[in-house]
């Protein structure tokens, strides 16, 4: 159940106005009141044909006219109104449970305490099923004004018990860094423009996927304008950038103007200054020469970023820096999240969209993000959308089981610090990615389940497997994908890699307790860790000891030098006839 508590207004008649009218669309169906502050007496336009919005407008604002008739500073900001509105899987609900709905409501805002007799005067007007409004005007009886700061949160608060107490759809509780909610009118504006998204919800998606192509705010914003997204820019007399406001192509006002919203109205993360933290956190960028140097490709070096991630989403009660840290890898996992879906093939980017767009929620909470944290992510995020060609199926396929894991780690680490919402949205995300990952994984899985090993070196392998593994070896034998993981691991073999070791070391990066399929969670990682030849350890051992020899003996010399010597006499002493 969600109560949006709107600004305050002015006109009580013209809000009476669209309660009681046809709505928008012709939504509004047999408009009443189903609570009030006295039911007795109070004019009901709704159920009695005499009664008119004029009568019950004056009636609520007898308060504010006796008010305005004694005091010379007039209240202008009179009007409280509060939808409250059930989930859609929702029962239905009867006038009398809304009307204790509302009577609760009102009670925990300020709006009309319990035993207050000179309360506000307040209805609560029903015109569907599935929701009512709460109109009050906020001027008491004896002319002060109630106590409503911080009503929202207490609203939210006695929103939750009600779901309990008539068994609603449960919604997590807040922690006042969520993002506004669409309003009906962008709403409505999107569904008459043929958008997908309100403008809102599109100018957030621009901005993430920005963040990885840039290393400073200015470029940041210079990529939005490449791209098409209206930006203004507010600076100081120094030239400073001091904010910025982002458009939607074609949302524009009545006069034709290009409509603008503020980075921090959003979402709280976006605004100026925590982007630039961000960015300005980010580790310098490296000499392409060394880049080139390196011989994995970004997509696997995402993989063994991600390694130090799950290392850094560690808690420690009572240690507050430890906690920022966490959460600004947290941060830096949603970066390599909107580097990847702009990257990855076509057929993945609808799951992989929306996973991104449910993380985003989860990359804020109470806790300051300490930005100067993960470098190693944030260099992968911008090594991929900088790359030219996109992943090999087997490197994304280990990648996107690799995103999976730090999303199951960060829900973990929110749900530890009591974070519902941002749990349930690392959750929400996890589902999304995981539909792209088995996707992703069914070619790779295909092509090793068709040249599995014989039968003979399958029980060798199943040997290695309960030697490393022992308490998970049963499932992993009986998974649908076990084929797959023996051929693999013969293939590592014969790179020179011990399957028992490549084994041991898959199940202590991802914990198999909670696997769906453990054989393809020990896939995904062995790919990674198993794709390059083992070295060899006795050539390595020579090598070192000619090494140790030369050292010792001297580096050899050229041959004019050693020629010299053997001609030049030694200082102090008569050659030898």
């Amino acid at each position: 159940m969600i109560a949006a508590i709107k600004p305050a207004g002015s006109n009580t008649r013209g809000l009476l106005a669209y309660l009681y009218g046809p709505g928008r669309q012709d939504e509004h169906l047999d408009p009443h009141i189903v609570a009030g502050f006295a039911m007795l007496g109070m004019p009901d336009p709704g159920r009695d044909e005499s009664a008119t919005l004029i009568e019950l407008a004056r009636y609520l604002d007898e308060p504010v006219c006796l008010r305005n008739g004694e005091f010379g500073r007039k209240v202008t900001d009179h009007v409280w109104h509060c939808p409250v509105r059930a989930a859609p899987e929702d029962r239905y609900l009867s006038d009398v449970e809304w009307g204790e709905i509302a009577r609760r409501v009102v009670e925990a805002a300020g709006i009309a305490p319990p035993g207050d007799d000179l309360a506000c005067r307040w209805v609560a007007v029903r015109h569907a099923d599935d929701h009512i409004h709460i109109l009050a005007t906020t001027v008491r009886e004896d002319g002060r004004r109630p106590k409503l700061h911080d009503s929202g949160v207490r609203v939210g608060d006695v929103c939750r018990e009600i779901e309990k107490d008539y068994g609603l759809r449960q919604l997590k509780k807040g922690d006042r860094t969520a993002g506004r909610r669409p309003s009906q009118g962008e709403m409505h504006k999107s569904e008459r423009m043929g958008w997908e998204q309100t403008s809102r919800q599109w100018l957030e998606d621009s901005v993430r996927a920005a963040i990885p192509h840039a290393r400073d705010a200015e470029e940041l914003l210079a990529y939005l304008e490449a791209q098409g997204v209206a930006v203004k820019l507010r600076r100081g007399p120094t030239g400073d950038l001091l904010g910025y406001a982002v458009g939607r192509p074609g949302d524009l006002n009545k006069a034709g103007e290009q409509i603008f919203h503020p980075g921090g109205r959003i979402a709280p993360d976006l605004s100026l200054p925590k982007l630039a933290a961000r960015l300005e956190g980010t580790a310098p960028e490296e000499h392409p020469t060394a880049r080139r140097a390196r011989p994995d490709t970004p997509w696997q070096q995402a993989v063994e970023a991600l390694d130090t991630l799950h290392v850094g989403l560690v808690r420690t009660d009572g240690d507050g820096d430890t906690e920022s840290q966490a959460q600004g890898h947290i941060a830096a996992l949603g970066e390599l999240l909107e580097a990847t879906v702009q990257m990855a093939p076509m057929p993945l980017r609808a799951d992989l969209r929306a996973g991104a767009r449910e993380f985003a929620r989860a990359q804020r909470s109470k806790i300051r993000a300490e930005d100067r944290v993960a470098h190693a992510v944030r260099s992968a995020a911008r090594d991929i959308v900088h790359t030219a060609t996109g992943p090999d199926g087997s490197a994304l396929a280990a990648l996107l089981a690799a995103l999976v894991w730090a999303t199951i780690i960060a829900k973990r680490w929110h749900e530890a610090m009591g974070h519902a919402q941002q749990a349930e949205a690392a959750y929400q995300a996890q589902s999304h990615l995981q539909a792209a990952a088995d996707t992703a994984a069914a070619p790779v899985l295909a092509n090793l389940g068709a040249r599995s090993p014989r039968e003979e070196n399958r029980r060798v392998l199943a040997h290695d497997v309960r030697a490393a593994v022992p308490d998970h070896a049963d499932r992993i034998l009986g998974d649908d994908t076990w084929p797959a993981l023996a051929a693999l691991l013969a293939d590592a073999e014969a790179l020179g890699h011990k399957p028992h070791q490549l084994i041991k070391e898959a199940a202590a990066q991802r914990e198999l307790d909670t696997a769906r399929q453990p054989a393809r969670v020990l896939i995904a990682r062995i790919q990674h860790t198993g794709r390059n030849a083992a070295p060899n350890r006795v050539a390595e051992a020579a090598r070192r000891r000619t090494t140790v020899a030369w050292s010792r003996a001297g580096a050899p010399q050229s041959p004019i030098e050693t020629s010299t010597r053997a001609e030049a006499p030694d200082r102090g002493k008569s050659p030898r006839r």
